[in-house]
């Protein structure tokens, strides 16, 4: 069961996922975004950053030290094991009964979902990630819009 937990949140990093959430997935679902507050979405979005900074390609952009990834780790376990054995526990019951291990990580994606719209939603956030766009070719991306479209070769 352990590996089944960790791989739940795993999969959390993953952003697409190719499960069909059912019924019992989708009440774990509403129950873990229900019984976390907004400090422990934020705490799960800091997780995912930390993890995500793990990458090579990304690691020298991160200040995380050793003590705050054994401290991020150390506050989502606990986080998972109230959600899962407390607050949730009969609707994680259901689920992996009726829905299988699949129904942790679908149901982990959507309360990762919803702590990344929180931090997105943030205007330093949201400045930062438009900052791009002052890059932006209009007049070619309007000719997206304007253009004939070819036709497709046989």
């Amino acid at each position: 069961m352990k590996l089944r937990v960790a791989a739940a949140l795993s999969g959390l990093l993953s952003l697409a996922t190719t499960a069909f959430a059912g019924p019992y997935t989708d009440d774990l679902s509403k129950c873990l975004v229900a019984s976390t507050t907004q400090n422990d979405r934020v705490a799960l979005a800091r997780w995912i950053f930390i993890a995500f900074s793990a990458h090579p390609s990304v690691a020298p952009l991160s200040a995380a030290k050793a003590s705050d990834i054994d401290n991020s780790n150390a506050e989502i376990s606990d986080l998972v094991m109230k959600l899962l054995t407390v607050s949730c526990r009969e609707k994680t019951k259901m689920a992996l009964q009726y829905e299988g291990p699949a129904a942790l990580q679908l149901s982990f994606q959507a309360l990762g979902q919803v702590a990344g719209m929180e931090l997105a939603s943030n205007p330093a956030v949201q400045a930062s990630m438009s900052g791009f766009a002052k890059r932006l070719d209009e007049a070619k991306l309007k000719a997206l819009t304007t253009e004939p479209i070819a036709k497709p070769a046989n």
